[in-house]
């Protein structure tokens, strides 16, 4: 299936995990890719990885902060100009920030997990939206987790900003869905990417894999997602496909936020 043919797909947070994995998908079914990342040698490897997969990509990158608005700005014009219109919208850059119980979650560090994580997301609306609105087409995913649909412990500035990610894509999806534009959200629980792998080397630095482990022991299916198997859930819920999926928080954790 080539269900992004001449569709123009903007994807942030590409220079790693769930971004680099939706790139991927999309590109192998023709995309036009914006990728954007703060990370630069990050977003040339994800290019690098398409390149090998789908050498006639057409793909060009945005080095950018999503919690500086004029950033966001930048790449959402990057994007009309050279591909005329944005499809599809991947918001999903975001950090976890240190783990630490609330009363000893520093303030700077709660800020700053928000400023990436919210006002990143609601940036990226705000700007992509506009575009959508007056093509009268459209579909956005945001990055929310498990963390936002309930609590996980140790991570108040992630929790905070996930939740209100639901938050916004629940509101957006109300405010668009009348101009033929759907937003929706993922929430993934335990995915092995850079991030997860960080958050268990926060747990035990010298033990990680081993904590890895007995993390997933209470997961249904006993194992960490796959990157790519975000990447494809992205991918369908941009495509078409799932035209009349709106406001939706879709989880992608093995069914561990539902277990009592």
């Amino acid at each position: 299936m080539q269900r992004f043919s001449g569709k123009s797909v903007i994807i942030t947070g590409a220079g790693s995990g769930l971004g680099r994995a939706a790139a991927l998908q999309v590109a192998k079914e023709e995309g036009r890719l914006t990728l954007v990342d703060l990370n630069e040698t990050g977003l040339k490897e994800t290019v690098e990885e398409i390149q090998a997969a789908a050498p006639d990509a057409e793909i060009q990158t945005v080095t950018a902060n999503v919690a500086d608005e004029a950033q966001v700005q930048n790449y959402v014009a990057e994007a009309v100009k050279r591909f005329g219109r944005i499809d599809g919208f991947f918001n999903n850059a975001g950090i976890e920030g240190k783990q630490n119980p609330t009363e000893d979650f520093g303030s700077d560090e709660f800020a700053k997990v928000v400023s990436v994580n919210l006002n990143g997301v609601f940036f990226g609306l705000k700007h992509v939206l506009k575009v959508m609105k007056e093509q009268g087409s459209g579909a956005v995913v945001n990055t929310a987790s498990v963390g936002g649909i309930r609590g996980v412990g140790n991570q108040s500035g992630y929790a905070a900003s996930k939740h209100g990610v639901v938050g916004l894509t629940r509101n957006s999806g109300i405010e668009y869905g009348q101009y033929g534009v759907q937003v929706n959200a993922i929430a993934p629980g335990a995915i092995m990417t850079p991030m997860v792998e960080g958050s268990l080397k926060q747990m035990d630095p010298e033990n990680w894999e081993e904590v890895g482990k007995q993390f997933v022991q209470p997961n249904p299916m006993k194992r960490f997602g796959k990157p790519e198997e975000v990447g494809q859930l992205v991918a369908f819920l941009l495509s078409g496909d799932a035209g009349f999926i709106n406001a939706a928080v879709i989880p992608i954790d093995g069914g561990q936020s539902y277990k009592y």
